[in-house]
């Protein structure tokens, strides 16, 4: 005897319930369908009840799709919560190089370890294969150049952090960016201010000056007539000026006079040759 459409699609509500709740994974509407034995246009409008249903009852979880197939998740507004609950003595946060190399490869997919290095301007080894072993970026082909680099793309895993069913719900990346206005009046604020005018330029030895508003030369470039001497200097002479006296540090000392002894031993060695010359007669 066939159920009440009533009872059927009850039931089917609850193995939905069932099924997701064992699931470690997004199960896809088709393997559902499957597993009811229902089309899976039955199972999209099912799942869209149930949806409903969670949101009017304000449950703290709901049924979302993501990466092409549904699951439970807590409601955004508990996210708090769960994060002190799954966090606790743990650190699994992604660091930033981890972060910029992770959106790079999302928005620019496919693309080789040479090419995201290129784009961030530094070695990118390690952070990829953080990011692989967490299993947010896989494998997903080989290059036709030479080399045949792999190439890397985001995976199912990434889809289901980021709560996206398709790669292609991803924000467009001109919204991460400011307006042009903002980013103008950010431009002036940075930009340095010009002089309102220009210093004027002074007239080098030789060029004439330049004239003033009745046309008449000025003065700008002719220089300053000396002050009078006084009389008084002009009469004095070098003997008004005596030499200053020298310490007696800078003085030579006297020679002494050679005395008698001296004067009748050898002489000096005056031609060089290595031996005293005769004595100097006195």
């Amino acid at each position: 005897m066939a159920l009440p459409e009533d009872r059927l699609s009850n039931e089917s509500s609850r193995a939905i319930e069932a099924i997701l709740m064992v699931a470690q994974e997004p199960v896809e509407p088709h393997l559902l369908a499957q597993l009811l034995e229902v089309a899976p246009a039955r199972v999209e409008e099912l799942c869209a009840g149930l949806q409903a249903e969670y949101e009017e009852q304000d449950r703290g979880f709901v049924l979302v799709k993501v990466a092409g197939g549904y699951r439970f998740q807590s409601h955004g507004d508990l996210a708090a919560y769960v994060e002190r609950f799954a966090l606790e003595g743990q650190s699994a946060r992604l660091s930033s190089a981890a972060l910029e190399t992770l959106a790079i490869v999302a928005y620019k997919q496919p693309l080789s370890r040479a090419q995201v290095a290129a784009i961030r301007g530094v070695n990118v080894d390690g952070v990829m294969r953080t990011l692989q072993q967490r299993g947010y970026v896989e494998e997903i082909g080989r290059d036709s150049g030479p080399g045949q680099a792999a190439l890397f793309g985001t995976s199912k895993e990434f889809l289901e952090r980021m709560g996206l069913d398709r790669i292609e719900d991803l924000p467009a990346i001109a919204d991460l960016f400011p307006s042009a206005e903002v980013m103008e009046a950010l431009e002036q604020t940075l930009r340095a201010s010009a002089p309102d005018e220009a210093p004027e330029a002074l007239p080098l030895d030789g060029e004439a000056a330049p004239a003033d508003a009745d046309g008449a030369p000025g003065d700008a470039g002719v220089p300053a007539e000396p002050d009078a001497v006084d009389p008084a200097l002009l009469e004095l002479s070098d003997d008004d000026f005596p030499e200053p006296e020298l310490p007696s540090w800078a003085v030579d000392p006297a020679p002494e006079a050679p005395s008698s002894e001296d004067v009748s031993g050898p002489g000096p060695d005056v031609d060089g040759d290595g031996e005293a010359d005769r004595p100097v007669e006195p």
